[in-house]
């Protein structure tokens, strides 16, 4: 991250798309990107006008190797991967492909932005990276572009537009109650409350706010850079702190849970950053609903699918969207709220006994 050739734009996803516009992409240029994915980078990709071949990743959260080296028979020009949850990818085998099959290699980072694979950081294993930092750190915005080959001339031209005081100021409360909802048992119905409320006024005044960890692409973001508070603050953090504290968090909580519910991961491997912990149940709208009604901040992760992803022909992807579900174990979470949030699963265990599917 202290690269010199980085960028910070406002949404990881207007770094992704400035990218593969520097890279100028063709509509016969394909791009391989996996079926298990958020959306918005799908949508920066094809926006700028590259297409995408899905390929298959397990149940594991790792690439299907196989369809891999078959879909590269189409001459592929890029390799984009997701390193998920903090885990990541094969490395290995990875970059051997794109060395055989001459492809760039893209990391997307965005959900492990302090994770390390042999002692190396994610993103610095491929020709370009891209971060987001306010899902790992306390910021208002922030998604970085590092280029790890050299700087593409059309990038060095590019100036960024300030974000605006009030979309700081709105994500700057939000982080705030997410903070006090960390360390509070049970309160996170009155917090949720108070967000919405506080939205509704801005709203009455007119006051506008780039949307922050919001699904979609917005053409008009595509030039605005991260809030200079964002890379103000990136130099104030105690990073190794903040990976031993989720480490913690996550194999505290998950002895918690041992018996009471199914992880989808349960190793830590050696550099592993956790995002967060995340569970397979049976009905993930259900769960996070019994959650939030007790005050706790579950998440129904990556829901939706992209039509090109049909799920005869990806199955593990549709499974995962289907039950993972997302508990907080980032490093303000108090050891008392994650006790709580043990609790509260083994009192509601029925709705997160993992059925055979």
């Amino acid at each position: 991250m202290n690269a010199y050739t980085r960028m910070c734009f406002f949404s990881a996803r207007y770094g992704i798309y400035q990218l593969f516009r520097a890279l100028r992409f063709q509509k016969d240029e394909i791009v391989l990107v996996p079926d298990y994915h958020h959306g918005n980078e799908v949508r920066a990709i094809r926006a700028a006008g590259a297409s995408i071949r899905f390929y298959r990743i397990g149940r594991n959260l790792e690439p299907d190797l196989d369809h891999l080296e078959q879909l590269c028979r189409l001459h592929p020009r890029a390799l984009y991967i997701i390193h998920y949850l903090g885990w990541p990818q094969p490395m290995g085998e990875l970059t051997a492909l794109c060395r055989k099959h001459g492809m760039l290699l893209i990391e997307d980072c965005a959900l492990s932005l302090l994770s390390e694979s042999n002692g190396q950081a994610l993103g610095r294993f491929g020709d370009f990276a891209i971060y987001c930092l306010y899902k790992t750190l306390p910021v208002p915005n922030g998604g970085v572009l590092v280029q790890n080959r050299g700087i593409l001339p059309e990038l060095a031209r590019l100036e960024l537009l300030p974000c605006d005081g009030a979309s700081v100021a709105s994500r700057s409360l939000e982080l705030t109650l997410e903070w006090l909802r960390s360390r509070s048992n049970g309160f996170g119905g009155a917090l949720s409350w108070f967000k919405r409320a506080a939205g509704k006024v801005a709203n009455q005044f007119g006051i506008h706010r780039l949307p922050v960890g919001n699904t979609g692409f917005d053409f008009a973001h595509v030039n605005i850079g991260a809030a200079p508070l964002s890379r103000r603050l990136l130099g104030q953090f105690d990073y190794q702190k903040i990976r031993e504290q989720r480490r913690f968090n996550y194999r505290y909580l998950a002895e918690r849970l041992a018996g009471k519910a199914t992880l989808l991961r349960t190793d830590l491997a050696e550099g592993v950053c956790p995002l967060f912990l995340p569970l397979l149940v049976p009905d993930k709208h259900l769960a996070a609903e019994a959650l939030w009604k007790c005050g706790i901040g579950a998440v129904e992760f990556w829901n939706e699918s992209d039509p090109e992803v049909p799920a005869e022909q990806f199955p593990d992807s549709h499974f995962l969207r289907r039950h993972v579900l997302e508990l907080p174990i980032h490093q303000d979470v108090s050891l008392s709220h994650l006790d709580y949030i043990a609790g509260q699963i083994d009192r509601l265990r029925p709705i997160f006994e993992v059925q055979s599917d």
